[in-house]
C-alpha cells in the first residue's frame, strides 16, 4: 500500500490517496482510481511510501504531521478500482485474496 497523487486532465481535479496498491517492492500500480466528477479511471502520476514527512518512519508519534491522512475518513469505495462493486472495502481488509 502506498500514497498516490492523481490528476484528472478532463476536469482538472487533483486528489491524493493512501489507498494505492502496488506490486511489492515497486511503484507499479495494480488498480486505478476514478475521478469523482467524470468517473474516468486514472493511475497516479506520483507514488510514495506512506511515511511521516518529518521522521521518515512508517509509523510515528510525531505531534505535527505535514501530510494529512485521516484514518477516520471513510474510504470512497465507489471511486476505488480495487474494491468498487465488491462486498468488502480496502479499509476493512488488507489481504488481496479477500477482494478478488
Amino acid at each position: 500500500q502506498k500514497y498516490g497523487y492523481y490528476h484528472c486532465k478532463d476536469c482538472n481535479i487533483r486528489w491524493e490517496s493512501a489507498y494505492v496498491w502496488c506490486v511489492q517492492g515497486t511503484n507499479k500500480v495494480y488498480f486505478r482510481q476514478f475521478c469523482r466528477t467524470c468517473q474516468k479511471s486514472y493511475n497516479p502520476y506520483r507514488v510514495e511510501d506512506i511515511t511521516c514527512q518529518s521522521c521518515k518512519q512508517t509509523r510515528c508519534t510525531c505531534s505535527v504531521k505535514l501530510r494529512h491522512v485521516d484514518p477516520k475518513r471513510p474510504h470512497r469505495q465507489d471511486l476505488c478500482g480495487r474494491c468498487k462493486g465488491k462486498r468488502l472495502s480496502c479499509d476493512s481488509t488488507f489481504s488481496f485474496k479477500y477482494i478478488i
